[in-house]
């Protein structure tokens, strides 16, 4: 990635009363996805192990962009429980389908724990410089 695309896109932890809150923002919706995923990893402080690469295929639907956001981040928090984390995310969205390979690592330490994404004050939207959200996770 060139160092003009970088800039376009990033995450920041956000306060929020008893959860945690992260703004992410990025110049499209699949760079916003993944850096949605890679601001929540931050947020519970995981670490991949060396090791063996885990790849895994994704295929989801939903009725808005927010609702496929949810759906994405909790299949991540799956494989997180089940002990796996995705460092590179290929993935495509188009009419409330998103289809993508992910590949990651199995996961050396994880410090923190997310129960839940959640739709409190979720909303992708389109801004003039890209793609932006605010998503809200119960801890």
């Amino acid at each position: 990635m060139d160092g003009q695309k970088a800039r376009e896109r990033g995450y920041l932890e956000v306060e929020h009363t008893a959860d945690w809150g992260l703004r992410a923002w990025a110049e499209d919706l699949p760079a916003l996805f993944c850096t949605a995923a890679e601001g929540m990893y931050a947020l519970m402080d995981v670490r991949l192990a060396k090791g063996p690469e885990v790849s895994r295929e994704i295929h989801l639907e939903a009725a808005d962009l927010e609702s496929l956001l949810v759906a994405f981040l909790d299949e991540l928090l799956y494989q997180v429980e089940n002990g796996h984390a995705f460092a590179r995310m290929d993935l495509s969205i188009a009419g409330g389908r998103l289809d993508g390979s992910l590949r990651g690592k199995p996961i050396e330490t994880r410090k923190k724990e997310i129960k839940a994404v959640t739709f409190h004050q979720l909303e992708v939207r389109q801004g003039p410089k890209g793609w932006e959200t605010t998503v809200i996770f119960d801890v």
